[in-house]
């Protein structure tokens, strides 16, 4: 199935309804007027070089039809990362895919103070210089039958690439992932299936469409089923989301923790209590925020795990199946298998190896890097680099990154486990990172960063009944603003840099265990 074809049978099955309600730009947008305005778009793309195009445009009704139109002219949407570095993420994107136009919004780079780079054009400016004419031609095309208006758009293979998203480069330069119109469209079916999405639910969307969890399930999945689209481009506004929530009642909605509790935090008694859904994915989702929400709003709070790789989710947990503190059961059409890291063999029940998984929502590769690709894909076999194990009842439980394993005193310590322990005792508000620091003298040891400062001993006595003492942290430094991704994680790598120029300095005050 390819993504804008099925967008067109949507389109023309729910003329009428509501396709997206735009929350920034005050704009509600039928399903008709919404297929009209791809069309125009794609129009308007096809002036531009076959192939690849970028799209630098906040979650709204732009961007959504941005995304279609490119696909309907057959240009493949490479989506740019505008939260750090925007200027920089949006040069490397055309050096890295060699292409050149990127349909850009003017208000973004005003906003963020980018500026405007050889090859941008503005969704503004597009919109401004259509005709009369052309939107008139548009209009009745749109009225045709669904056969002939999809004889008049790009046809292409279910394994032709649908869209290129970056991965977060804080190791090395981001790797250009390609995930095809089968990749996004089984997860679609695979996930909306086993949590049971239809076309009556309405999703409030305001993740970031340039990652996968927002392309996906904020984007497709309401196009796939015919849902109503809420669309507001600043997730960090908690109030304002509480208030979108309370207004336009939404039955389902992703997220990441970090963002969820800043909608705890904002929020009025009941304001969520209309989602029937609500999942968090991307990160650890503490025991504390599912309780918040069970008491403030009477909703549960699912947690889920996936990928940019797998287009993305892996597994989820359901209201039928949910067993907290894990993420779920490995939704249908996903295999998952776990690696001893160091024997190579399958992991029994319980036993923690590297998680790999197949499927047809598994990406096509990394463009134009063989290397890594085959590094990532074996046999169809994609190693996340994730460290995780399979409960008796097939729940999979996941330990963090395989980097986020430190090797303190010969045993593999889990950051992840040490972080969630520690994270069970903190004050509400107060969040964490733990990070590995080495010393060529003493070795690796853990690190403990807060938001505020913590009473040390009374943590660490807490910590000592779930916790051997080779994983307690040997000091806790406050960081007040922990470092965060756009994708609302805090970024440990960032952390770790910090730490180490503390701990470098002259006055450092250790707590020694």
């Amino acid at each position: 199935m390819l993504l804008h074809q099925q967008f067109v049978r949507i389109a023309k099955k729910h003329s009428k309804k509501f396709a997206i309600i735009d929350k920034t730009t005050k704009k509600d947008i039928t399903y008709s007027t919404a297929l009209i305005g791809a069309l125009i778009l794609s129009s308007e793309f096809k002036k531009y070089d076959k192939g690849f195009i970028g799209i630098m445009i906040p979650t709204s009704a732009g961007c959504a039809l941005a995304i279609v139109g490119a696909l309907m002219s057959g240009r493949i949407p490479v989506m740019i990362n505008y939260s750090t570095r925007a200027e920089e993420s949006a040069k490397y994107a055309q050096r890295k895919c060699k292409f050149k136009t990127i349909i850009a919004s003017k208000a973004l780079l005003e906003k963020i103070d980018c500026p405007v780079i050889d090859g941008m054009i503005m969704i503004e400016d597009i919109m401004e210089s259509v005709t009369t004419g052309e939107k008139l031609k548009a209009a009745l095309e749109a009225k045709l039958p669904v056969n002939i208006i999809l004889k008049s758009i790009h046809k292409g293979d279910e394994n032709d690439t649908a869209a290129v998203l970056f991965t977060s480069g804080s190791e090395k330069d981001p790797k250009a992932v390609q995930l095809t119109h089968l990749n996004i469209a089984s997860n679609i079916k695979n996930f909306g299936g086993y949590v049971k999405l239809t076309e009556s639910d309405i999703i409030l969307a305001n993740l970031v469409l340039f990652h996968i969890f927002g392309l996906t399930v904020n984007l497709w999945a309401p196009f796939y089923y015919g849902m109503t689209m809420v669309a507001y481009a600043n997730p960090l506004d908690f109030q304002t989301i509480s208030n979108i929530a309370r207004d336009e009642k939404p039955t389902l909605m992703v997220g990441t923790p970090s963002f969820f509790r800043g909608y705890l935090l904002k929020s009025d008694p009941g304001d969520f209590k209309s989602l029937r859904l609500m999942v968090a994915g991307a990160d650890k989702c503490p025991d504390s925020l599912r309780e918040g929400f069970m008491n403030k709003h009477g909703v549960t709070l699912l947690e889920g795990y996936g990928a940019t790789e797998t287009s993305p989710v892996i597994s989820v947990n359901s209201h039928e199946f949910n067993r907290p503190g894990s993420t779920g059961k490995v939704i249908p059409g996903v295999q998952v298998r776990l690696v001893n890291f160091e024997t190579g063999e399958e992991c029994q029940t319980r036993e923690v190896g590297k998680i790999f998984v197949k499927g047809d929502s598994v990406m096509k590769g990394y463009y134009d890097d063989p290397e890594l690709t085959a590094e990532a894909l074996a046999d169809g076999w994609y190693n996340t680099g994730d460290m995780g194990f399979l409960d008796e009842d097939g729940y999979l439980w996941h330990a963090g990154r395989f980097k986020r394993f430190a090797k303190i005193g010969g045993e593999m310590i889990s950051l992840v486990k040490v972080e969630n322990t520690l994270e069970k005792f903190l004050p509400m508000g107060v969040s964490c990172c733990v990070v590995e620091v080495s010393d060529e003298k003493k070795g690796s040891f853990i690190i403990a960063t807060v938001s505020m400062e913590v009473n040390k001993t009374e943590m660490l006595r807490k910590m000592m009944t779930e916790l051997p003492i080779i994983a307690l942290p040997r000091q806790f430094i406050v960081i007040k603003e922990l470092p965060m991704m756009s994708t609302g994680k805090i970024d440990f790598r960032s952390v770790t840099n910090i730490v180490q120029g503390i701990l470098s300095g002259p006055n450092t005050e250790r707590l020694v265990i």
